[in-house]
């Protein structure tokens, strides 16, 4: 099956890309597109991938679901399009940058920038229906993005993985904690930001950890 995924990509998953589940889970979602409402837009699905190459991941972010409100996103977990009033976990993770290294809080809530620098923004599930949290789970999706933790795991040491919440830290339990840091905390959502989201440092030491392999920081 050809899939519009950067090329570094396509060559790491060209054989799930022909498994019968990925089969199954293109032709939900292209059934999807044509009869509901389902954020991001279509040719945004892969683009945590087409923004951050392979060879090229310095940290990895792991999310849910895409936002499922008119317009906010874009491919990136945790990210929205520029002018689009920041969601509440989007604003928490702000002010834990702003905490943690004193940068001030952007304009805008677009994460291209970190994604640029080698942050793969990845959700779980990478497409939803309007106003319907979770409505696109079990459908393929969270085996596919399992994936592509399994192959960055057993072809990349030295990456920082930043794993908020619950969720997150399930789908990347099998991490090697001796040839990467794994970083956990709860979600940076209101209902548990206050419960150790707010000061757990994880931006400064993802920034020491890459430093002290020679790496360029993360300028958050």
């Amino acid at each position: 099956m050809d899939v519009k995924i950067a090329e570094s990509w396509k060559n790491e998953l060209k054989n799930e890309f022909e498994k019968e589940y990925f089969e199954r889970l293109t032709s939900f979602v292209k059934t999807e597109y044509k009869t509901q409402t389902i954020y991001p837009p279509g040719k945004e699905i892969f683009r945590a991938f087409d923004k951050c190459d392979f060879d090229q991941v310095k940290v990895v972010i792991l999310g849910q679901d895409p936002y499922h409100g008119p317009g906010q996103a874009n491919g990136l977990c945790f990210s929205v399009r520029e002018g689009v009033p920041f969601p509440p976990s989007l604003v928490n993770i702000f002010k834990e940058v702003k905490g943690d290294l004193g940068s001030e809080i952007p304009p805008q809530g677009s994460l291209d920038r970190w994604a640029e620098q080698g942050v793969l923004l990845l959700n779980a599930t990478l497409t939803v229906r309007a106003h319907q949290a979770g409505s696109h789970q079990k459908k393929g999706w969270e085996q596919f993005t399992d994936a592509v933790i399994h192959r960055l795991a057993a072809q990349r040491t030295g990456i920082v993985y930043l794993l908020w919440g619950s969720y997150a830290q399930k789908k990347a339990a099998f991490l090697d904690t001796s040839q990467n840091l794994v970083l956990k905390s709860p979600h940076p959502s209101p209902l548990s930001a206050h419960r150790g989201f707010f000061g757990n440092g994880h931006f400064s030491k993802a920034n020491k950890y890459l430093t002290d392999q020679g790496k360029e920081p993360i300028n958050w």
